[in-house]
């Protein structure tokens, strides 16, 4: 496991699964998210486990924001490892032509426009260095054209193409880039949903599937399996027909709660 690690997102969810995870004597670990209280749970649990874990509370709406903290962060201790594990999802309410433009700049900003800011820094440091690891987080909505949520499956699917991009451009600097593309993952993110989610996955599995990724340097991975036959069917299947199934789907979610 790489010394100096850098995870977003990491007062809940797979980031802190992935904190807790990747904590051990000889790590350092930098952990990012929005609720302090939480993250400093996070932050404990890992130093119990040996390791050493330095807390930021920062709003990822804020690009510049984020780019500078990453730069202390990198000048404090070199980071062999960024993993962006933030996002936030949105659904368009039943009775709405559209999302709200204001919701539409909120998602663009944490799940497309900061983490491939961060991702280009840290992959310019680790290339100068010879050597480092960058994951993000996406989803399996980036392969569907989902009409109650634009700005969702339209973010993930730009993040997806910006890293495997990155993975091509960076592998000769030996920087792997890897994003990973989960299903349902039971986070209060995803319990919002009125519905079913089929196929749920824990974030500690998910976490282990996105650590192995990272190992293996993979450039993408998609899990669980039932979501990558999902995604060859529809490739086969006529858009029109498609996008008539997709406009069918009835899918809302709960208010945040306080």
């Amino acid at each position: 496991m790489p010394g100096n690690v850098l995870i977003t997102g990491a007062s809940g969810g797979i980031g802190a699964a992935v904190a807790r995870q990747c904590a051990r004597p000889g790590v350092t670990l930098f952990l990012w998210g929005r609720n302090i209280e939480r993250l400093q749970q996070t932050a404990r649990t890992c130093e119990l486990r040996g390791a050493v874990a330095h807390v930021r509370v920062l709003d990822l709406a804020n690009a510049q924001q984020a780019l500078t903290a990453l730069r202390e962060d990198d000048d404090l201790a070199p980071l062999d490892a960024c993993i962006m594990a933030a996002g936030v999802p949105d659904i368009r309410p039943p009775d709405a032509l559209t999302e709200l433009p204001e919701t539409v700049l909120h998602i663009a900003e944490v799940n497309f426009t900061t983490p491939v800011t961060l991702a280009t820094e840290a992959a310019r440091r680790m290339a100068e260095r010879g050597a480092g690891r960058i994951v993000a987080i996406g989803s399996v909505a980036a392969f569907h054209d989902l009409p109650f949520a634009t700005a969702y499956s339209g973010s993930k699917a730009g993040l997806l193409r910006f890293m495997t991009a990155l993975h091509a451009a960076m592998k000769p600097h030996n920087v792997g880039v890897t994003i990973v593309s989960p299903g349902y993952i039971d986070t209060a993110m995803s319990r919002r949903l009125d519905g079913a989610r089929p196929f749920l996955m824990s974030p500690e599995a998910a976490a282990s599937r996105l650590l192995q990724a990272m190992r293996r340097r993979d450039a993408h991975v998609v899990f669980p399996k039932p979501f990558i036959i999902a995604r060859l069917l529809e490739m086969v299947i006529p858009r029109p027909l498609v996008h008539a199934i997709l406009r069918r789907a009835r899918v809302e979610q709960r208010p945040l709660q306080s």
